[in-house]
């Protein structure tokens, strides 16, 4: 029986190791190809996206939008062939400018490289990868907008790592939390979840850090699993300079944080022309009662979502050079999953989507991309249908 078990679990180490060998399957982003390039001493790259939008409902007349939704340029650098520093400068719809990563990278091995700066949030799937050719729609699924508020960073300290062998990277940081209260008003509200409260690294402040975490599995060929993790609480600037034997004042202050608590389950699987990903975020938040009380917010006790979504490149067996992949995404979210005494639910926040589209990948990096939204808050009759068309570049 002993020796049966051995051989099972021999069996078993072997196929793990065999199917390592033959694939490197871990998804790449412009972070990780800059960083990995170690052959130049500055390197360049960004990327892009251009997109139409009209909304069309019975009755009703609207206009299109065109917009140059995001152009991001993005550089790194090699210190030596262990240090180095990457950066992103970001434009929104051509006038708004922000630094969405600058961060140094010191690699001890493979095992262990320290970071330190301003860093994304490694929670499910698009935080991450958000570059637009690294997924289908013209628009980023809805809870990587609504849920985990793309994109996502702030400044922090910790570890990542890989164990290749074992198809197994880590990531744990130490990082400022949101800003649940700038002193006039709160910014964690029951329709944009915690969107309006992330400081992105600009004079951010910070009471204690918050712990964000994520482990990932791609040792099985095309299979990706991600488990994320954050628990924390909102900053405050009512904590500036408060005085603690002033009962009131700190009782006002502790009114007006928030504990969060974020978990995230995601997947994505490639095999020939298919494609599936999938994506489960959960997030729990605490003393809402007092927050929403002191603010007059009607944040929920608890928010949920999630995607699926298929797709197959048709050109798979008859062409190397183009991609055409046509898709469909089904999602679902409610931003007042729960509630607490003395906020009233809103039907409308709970939300179930149909994406239908292609995208049409001219080169390496170069996508143009079409589809159609079927958006339906609950209580609503019809629901809410969008066109989306545009163009994605990553270099």
């Amino acid at each position: 029986m002993k020796r049966r078990a051995f051989l099972i679990v021999m069996i078993i180490i072997s196929t793990i190791s065999l199917l390592n060998a033959q694939n490197e399957n871990e998804p790449k982003n412009l972070s990780s190809e800059i960083l990995s390039n170690k052959e130049e001493k500055l390197i360049f790259g960004g990327y892009g996206q251009i997109d139409f939008s009209r909304q069309f409902m019975e009755n009703r007349k609207f206009n299109s939008s065109i917009d140059v939704s995001r152009l991001i340029l993005s550089m790194g650098y090699n210190f030596s062939s262990k240090t180095s520093f990457f950066s992103e400068i970001e434009f929104e719809h051509i006038k708004e400018l922000y630094v969405e990563q600058a961060f140094i990278n010191h690699s001890f091995s493979d095992y262990l490289n320290m970071r330190a700066g301003l860093m994304l949030i490694p929670m499910g799937l698009i935080n991450e990868y958000h570059e637009p050719p690294t997924f289908n729609g013209v628009n980023r699924p809805s809870i990587a907008n609504i849920i985990v508020p793309t994109t996502w960073r702030e400044i922090g300290f910790g570890f990542t790592g890989r164990f290749q062998n074992a198809g197994i990277k880590y990531q744990a940081y130490l990082m400022n939390g949101f800003s649940g209260f700038d002193g006039t008003k709160g910014l964690i509200t029951g329709e944009k979840f915690l969107r309006e409260a992330r400081q992105k690294g600009a004079k951010s402040i910070m009471t204690s850090p918050d712990l964000s975490m994520k482990i990932d599995y791609f040792g099985v060929r095309g299979l990706k699993l991600g488990l994320s993790g954050y628990f924390g609480q909102t900053e405050t600037a009512l904590y500036k300079n408060l005085d603690l034997s002033n009962i009131e004042s700190v009782a006002k202050a502790d009114s007006s944080i928030v504990g969060i608590k974020m978990m995230g389950l995601d997947v994505r699987y490639n095999t020939g022309g298919f494609s599936m990903r999938g994506e489960f975020i959960y997030s729990e938040l605490s003393n809402t009662v007092q927050y929403n009380a002191f603010t007059g917010n009607n944040a929920g006790r608890s928010v949920r979502g999630m995607y699926i979504e298929a797709a197959y490149n048709v050109l798979q067996k008859t062409s190397s050079e183009y991609d055409l992949t046509p898709f469909f995404r089904y999602e679902v979210y409610d931003t007042h999953f729960k509630v607490r005494a003395g906020i009233a639910e809103v039907d409308k926040y709970h939300v179930n989507e149909y994406v239908l589209g292609v995208g049409w990948k001219l080169a390496d990096g170069a996508v143009l991309k079409a589809d159609v939204q079927f958006a339906k808050p609950e209580g609503e009759e019809v629901s809410r249908k969008t066109f989306n068309a545009g163009i994605g570049v990553w270099f």
